[in-house]
């Protein structure tokens, strides 16, 4: 194998992986010997220094990380100052309007009400500011309760949980329709 070829695998391992990552195990996994590694390595950090790149390779404690140079933290810091804008999914808006309606609840109510499993939405959700841990539910297991936040009632312009539209009975049983029309049409494979 040639250095360069070990240089483009290096390369994309590296970034794929995002943390440190040892020489030996991109060995291991190119079937070449770590010094051919350590080569390519040395090679791209070089390249990456004479090119002026925005990233480098470090080495920490004898493993190796793609990571941004130095010299550009000022603007990786206006970035990350920036406000994020995100959009929320089918199935997250749909958590959400169950945690809104309901809160304080938890993932095992919202499971039951959704009939899938909601650990990766509401994880999701809290990550992005909109829900929060609010306690836990004395009950055995104690299991965690989940609600809104403030930054909920700011993103969906209400000062207060009482100010959400409520669903008339007409538009609850259309959606319980729908929901066990879809239900029935579900195939199911063995």
């Amino acid at each position: 194998m040639e250095l360069k070829e070990i240089e483009n695998i290096v390369e994309g391992i590296l970034f794929a992986m995002g943390g440190t990552v040892e020489a030996s195990k991109i060995a291991k996994a190119l079937e070449i010997e770590e010094k051919q590694v350590v080569a390519a390595i040395n090679s791209l950090k070089e390249s990456y220094a004479a090119n002026n790149r925005g990233i480098t390779i470090t080495e920490i404690d004898g493993a190796y990380q793609m990571c941004t140079n130095p010299e550009i933290y000022e603007y990786l810091i206006r970035i990350a100052k920036q406000p994020r804008k995100y959009v929320l999914t089918d199935v997250l808006l749909e958590t959400l309007s169950i945690i809104a309606y309901k809160q304080p609840i938890t993932k095992s109510e919202i499971e039951k009400i959704r009939g899938v499993s909601c650990d990766f939405a509401v994880s999701k959700l809290v990550e992005l500011g909109l829900c929060a841990e609010l306690g836990r539910l004395d009950a055995p297991g104690r299991p965690m309760l989940f609600g809104t936040t403030e930054e909920f009632l700011r993103s969906f312009g209400v000062s207060s949980i009482e100010e959400l539209p409520e669903l008339s009975q007409t538009q609850i049983e259309e959606f319980k329709i729908e929901a066990e029309n879809e239900a029935n049409n579900v195939e199911v494979t063995i």
